[in-house]
């Protein structure tokens, strides 16, 4: 076995593959099937436009939202952001395998206020930061980017809605305006329902075409450009804003994309893997999330605030 194995540009063929290949698991056919793939799925996935071509966030990095502009993108923010609770429900329910399942658990409780523990830390263990490392990383009290939930500890204030009523708050948006279906535009609310279609759905094809494009997404930048503009909002008009929800979705978002990455390599060999369902989960996904985004841009050029 000593033919090279070709790789895509971005998603590559990984050295667990390759290992698996070299033992004799994997047939050169195999694996050579496997890279199309991940062609196929970097053409549908990693260069739809939402990814590519995110106006809205690509405006919001430059720091120019007004306060208006800003609560609105809160406000809708909190809505997707709540109700992917369901949505990360229905895929711990709907998961075929208890390795699957207790993978969608870890993020679902996660998202509910438990903490991920690092082997070897005691629960509860305190690592000491100022208040300006706290406001930038996240209180480690609350906020951890490695480990499991399982043997964590839960605190109402880890919950990420709570972080992001935290950054709210500072705007003058308070828990009774934020969340919740009625304060969701339609294009939000339309966004929320293609999650619990898709990547809640009760057929794993679908949600693991759906869940690997989610990942992907929230890795492919639009975070940092959050982050971004939310900083230089801080610096030159809001001292006050706590921005430790969307720093830590910036720096945690990669990590769950390369999980992705082993779950669809674990998929992609078993007999009943469907590769058009899955890139159909992902592609409705992704054409759900560039709604969401193109919305808010909508909204923010016609002048349309909630």
């Amino acid at each position: 076995m000593n033919q090279v194995i070709a790789k895509p540009n971005n998603l590559t063929i990984s050295s667990r593959i390759e290992e698996r290949w070299q033992r004799g698991e994997l047939t050169q056919a195999q694996v050579e099937s496997f890279r199309d793939f991940l062609t196929e799925v970097e053409r549908e996935f990693l260069q739809h436009r939402i990814i590519t071509n995110n106006t809205y966030t690509q405006w919001f990095s430059n720091g120019t939202a007004t306060d208006t502009e800003l609560r609105h993108f809160l406000k809708q923010f909190s809505v997707f952001s709540n109700q992917f609770l369901i949505a990360a429900l229905l895929k711990a329910i709907n998961s075929p395998t208890l390795q699957q399942s207790r993978a969608s658990r870890e993020i679902l409780l996660n998202e509910l206020g438990v903490i991920y523990r690092q082997s070897g830390q005691n629960v509860g263990e305190r690592i000491e930061q100022t208040e300006a490392q706290k406001d930038r990383e996240g209180d480690p009290e609350l906020i951890s980017t490695e480990g499991t939930v399982d043997g964590g500890i839960c605190r109402f204030r880890a919950a990420h809605f709570e972080w992001l009523l935290g950054v709210a708050e500072g705007l003058g948006l308070h828990y009774e305006e934020l969340g919740k279906r009625k304060h969701g535009r339609p294009s939000t609310l339309h966004f929320c329902d293609e999650l619990q279609r898709l990547y809640g759905s009760d057929d794993s094809q679908i949600a693991e075409g759906a869940s690997f494009a989610v990942e992907n997404w929230a890795a492919a930048g639009f975070w940092q450009e959050l982050e971004d503009g939310l900083t230089r909002i801080k610096q030159t008009r809001h001292p006050q804003l706590h921005l430790a929800f969307f720093t830590w979705h910036n720096r945690v978002e990669g990590q769950h994309a390369g999980h992705t990455l082993e779950e669809l390599e674990e998929v992609y060999f078993q007999s009943n893997f469907d590769r058009s369902k899955f890139i159909l989960g992902g592609r409705e996904i992704l054409d759900a999330i560039a709604i969401f985004w193109y919305g808010l841009n909508e909204d923010r050029v016609n002048q349309v605030f909630t």
